[in-house]
C-alpha cells in the first residue's frame, strides 16, 4: 500500500487513468467516423438493437456533435499541460492550489493588517471596554474558537467555560493573551493502577468534600492521606490548585469534566489530556491582541 503514495507510481497512476482515457476517446472518435451518410436511395444499415418497436439505425453523428467532441478533447489536453493534472507534475504556469490561497492570505494581511494593527497599542483591558474592537474580535471568536468554547464562550464538558472567572492558566490579560498565543497543554496522570478502586474512591470522596458535597466520613480521611501523598503536588495541599501548571482549584464547585462522582472517579483513574491549539502562526499578535480583549470582556460582564 506505501507504494501507492510513491510520488512517482502516484504520476504514472493518474497519467495513465487520464491520458489513457482521453486517448480512447480520440480512438472511438475516429473509428466511428468511417461510417458515411447514406447516399440517396441506399438503405440505412441497422446496428441490431431493436426495443418496442423502436430499431436503431446506424446513422453517423452530425459534424458538429463530433468537433464539440474534439474541442473538449483539445481543451483536456490544454489543462494537462498548463495546470496540475497528472499527478506530481505541475504543470507549465507552476499553478497550485496552496500557492493561490498563500496569495490571497498575503493580499488580504496587506488589506486588513492596518484594521488591527490600530489597537495594538491599547491595553487589554481598556480594548475590552471598546464596542468596534469587540465586534471585531467577536468575529475572530466565532471563526475560530466558538467550535470548542461555543458560540456564547460558555464551553462544554471538556472545554472551560470563559465566560466565568475560573481559569486554569489564570484570568488576567496577559495570561489569556499567552494563551491563546502559544497554546496549552494539560495532562492530568491516570491513577488507578497504583491507588487501585478503593483508592480512586476514596480521593473522589475528599474532592467532593472540598467543594463542600456531602461524602462518607470514613472515605474523605483516607482520601485525604492519599490526596496529600499523591495529588498536593500540583493541586496544592488545599486543593486550589496551580495557575502555572493548569491544575484545577478543586474547591469551587467548577468542574471541567462533570461534576458527578463517576466523573470525578474516571478522571482519577483513567486521567485526563486537554490541548489548547497555539493561534500565533494563524492570527498573528495584532489579531490574538483584539480576540484576548474579547476573551477578557466575556469574564468582566
Amino acid at each position: 500500500m506505501s507504494d501507492f503514495f510513491n510520488p512517482v507510481f502516484w504520476t504514472i497512476y493518474i497519467s495513465i487513468g487520464s491520458l489513457g482515457g482521453i486517448f480512447w476517446l480520440i480512438y472511438l472518435l475516429v473509428s466511428n467516423s468511417k461510417i458515411k451518410m447514406p447516399a440517396d436511395g441506399e438503405e440505412v444499415k441497422s446496428t441490431g438493437h431493436a426495443w418496442d418497436g423502436i430499431e436503431e439505425l446506424n446513422n453517423p453523428l452530425p459534424f458538429w456533435w463530433v468537433a464539440l467532441f474534439y474541442i473538449t478533447i483539445v481543451f483536456g489536453l490544454g489543462y494537462l499541460i498548463l495546470f496540475p493534472g497528472l499527478g506530481t507534475v505541475k504543470g507549465v504556469l507552476g499553478w497550485t492550489s496552496s500557492l493561490e490561497h498563500s496569495e490571497e492570505v498575503e493580499a488580504a494581511k496587506v488589506k486588513y493588517e492596518p484594521l488591527y494593527q490600530q489597537y495594538a497599542s491599547i491595553t487589554i483591558p481598556e480594548l475590552a471596554k471598546n464596542e468596534e474592537a469587540n465586534r471585531t474580535g467577536g468575529r475572530l471568536f466565532a471563526n475560530n474558537c466558538a467550535i470548542c468554547h461555543g458560540s456564547d464562550g460558555r464551553g462544554a464538558r471538556g472545554f472551560p467555560d470563559l465566560a466565568d472567572n475560573d481559569w486554569l492558566y489564570g484570568g488576567s490579560a496577559e495570561q489569556i493573551k499567552s494563551t491563546i498565543l502559544n497554546g496549552r497543554n494539560g495532562s492530568m496522570p491516570a491513577w488507578n493502577a497504583i491507588l487501585g478502586e478503593e483508592g480512586v474512591k476514596s480521593v473522589a470522596s475528599y474532592v467532593l468534600s472540598l467543594s463542600g458535597r456531602e461524602v462518607p466520613a470514613n472515605e474523605v480521611i483516607e482520601g485525604k492521606k492519599i490526596f496529600g501523598t499523591n495529588c498536593a503536588a500540583c493541586h496544592q495541599p488545599d486543593g486550589k490548585g496551580m495557575t502555572a501548571l493548569g491544575a484545577p482549584n478543586l474547591t469551587d464547585g467548577v468542574w471541567l469534566y462533570g461534576a458527578s462522582r463517576s466523573y470525578i472517579q474516571d478522571s482519577i483513574a483513567d486521567g485526563r489530556t486537554g490541548v489548547m491549539p497555539a493561534h500565533q502562526e494563524l492570527l498573528g499578535d495584532a489579531k490574538v491582541h483584539i480576540l484576548a480583549a474579547y476573551v477578557y470582556s466575556l469574564s468582566q460582564q
